[in-house]
């Protein structure tokens, strides 16, 4: 067996014929053989945007509490650590390679995907580390995904859009039937969409779920730069902004704050600790503003939904100068719909090919943009490196950058950033 991270990870890749399959089938006999049964409460996050951001908070915030927080997440920007955390660290090359090899002892015969391989790592380390309270991002959809092998405390959608249709299906009814599956009788099922897919509350009603709409039963309202979070007859007022840019991040603030005050009684939360945790949040790529001349946005936004909140942003941000984009996105996403959402905000565009399998080549992308805008200047490049670089040179000092279209994009820029800029 590999004996470095890098060796496991190579492993991973080449163990099941399909990077994704959908089924709880192979992971959950590994899970029995393993005997991973946590005592922990988990709270299980699904959604087609905000997934990650409503994990980063939640995590802050009980860390904040004084909480041993384990963080399970996906996809990872630069490094595989990032997507297994405890007490707000990355976790260890070492500590994964235990975790993989205690996956491999038990498997046997069984061939999981690197998701599934990873999710079950994930919860032996948080098990092994003595975790008070576990955060698990779903990777895809929810009723068949890895994480949903695990039995949770409480459940949260974000919200839900038209992302990963060859596996989810067309539409947001079938998405949204796909994402509840992760809802339990009696558990509290949170969704922070607020128009729903009908299929969402139906499911919750069928099986029993307790269910918590934003907008009916929590909600938010903001003003002078603070916000308020209600929950029945609960009221938390002046609580500041998330330490993230956008006004959409306040209905996975409030997903968060519903889903402590739902288990406020296993894991109390003072309302300070909340404020704290608020402002503490550390996530890469969520509209993340690198200050300088020019200024530098990394945005994963990689489907419409996503992108109209980086319209909105970038609508709100201020700048004198243009806005350059350096672009490069997946060949399955719906490229067309975020261009669409974010073309009027855009000046000139620096496309690149991604150096992945299902990346899109700049060719692809160039056809895509001269279909919405004919007339709007778009320079193509191989690597999403020299898009980059081009961009910088172009840019003049009342400019701004804005890096976006998947997580690979945002990643290619992240490791040649200037490390003294600072992350705003």
């Amino acid at each position: 067996m590999p004996e470095t991270l890098a060796g496991w990870l190579a492993w991973l890749e080449r163990l099941h014929p399909k990077s994704i399959a959908l089924g709880l089938k192979r992971v959950n006999e590994v899970k029995k053989r393993m005997g991973l049964q946590p005592g922990f409460p988990i709270i299980t996050v699904a959604g087609t945007n905000g997934k990650g951001s409503t994990c980063a908070m939640l995590e802050s915030i009980l860390s904040e509490a004084g909480y041993r927080v384990g963080c399970y997440t996906s996809p990872h920007l630069l490094r595989y650590n990032e997507r297994v955390r405890v007490a707000c660290q990355d976790v260890e090359d070492a500590a994964l390679c235990r975790a993989f090899s205690a996956v491999e002892a038990a498997r046997s015969e069984i061939p999981l995907t690197y998701f599934e391989y990873g999710t079950l790592a994930a919860v032996w380390h948080f098990i092994q580390s003595g975790v008070d309270v576990a955060v698990l991002e779903v990777g895809l959809g929810g009723r068949l995904d890895a994480v949903n092998a695990f039995d949770p405390s409480c459940t949260i959608i974000t919200s839900i859009g038209l992302d990963h249709l060859d596996y989810l299906g067309n539409s947001r009814e079938s998405i949204g039937r796909e994402k509840a599956g992760i809802y339990r009788k009696n558990i509290p099922a949170i969704c922070g969409d607020p128009e729903p897919p009908s299929t969402i509350p139906t499911y919750a009603s069928t099986i029993g779920a307790d269910y918590h709409q934003i907008g009916r039963d929590f909600g938010f309202d903001s003003k002078n730069g603070q916000w308020n979070f209600w929950s029945g007859i609960t009221r938390m007022a002046g609580l500041p902004p998330p330490a993230l840019i956008g006004n959409f991040q306040l209905y996975n603030a409030a997903c968060t704050l519903e889903a402590l005050r739902l288990l406020s009684e296993r894991l109390p939360v003072s309302q300070e600790q909340i404020a704290a945790g608020l402002q503490h949040i550390q996530l890469h790529g969520r509209f993340e503003l690198h200050a300088g001349s020019p200024s530098v946005i990394l945005d994963v936004a990689h489907n419409p939904h996503a992108a109209h909140g980086l319209a909105e942003n970038l609508r709100r941000g201020t700048v004198t100068g243009r806005t350059l984009a350096v672009f490069a996105m997946l060949a399955d996403k719906d490229i067309g719909g975020v261009v669409r959402e974010v073309v009027d905000h855009i000046d000139a565009w620096f496309i690149a090919g991604i150096s992945h399998a299902r990346g899109a080549d700049a060719d692809q992308l160039a056809k895509v943009l001269h279909a919405e805008m004919p007339q709007s200047p778009v320079k193509c490049y191989e690597g999403v490196a020299e898009a980059f670089s081009q961009a910088c040179q172009s840019a003049g000092e009342n400019d701004r950058i804005v890096v976006f279209g998947s997580f690979y994009t945002v990643a290619d820029v992240l490791r040649i950033l200037p490390p003294t800029r600072d992350n705003n």
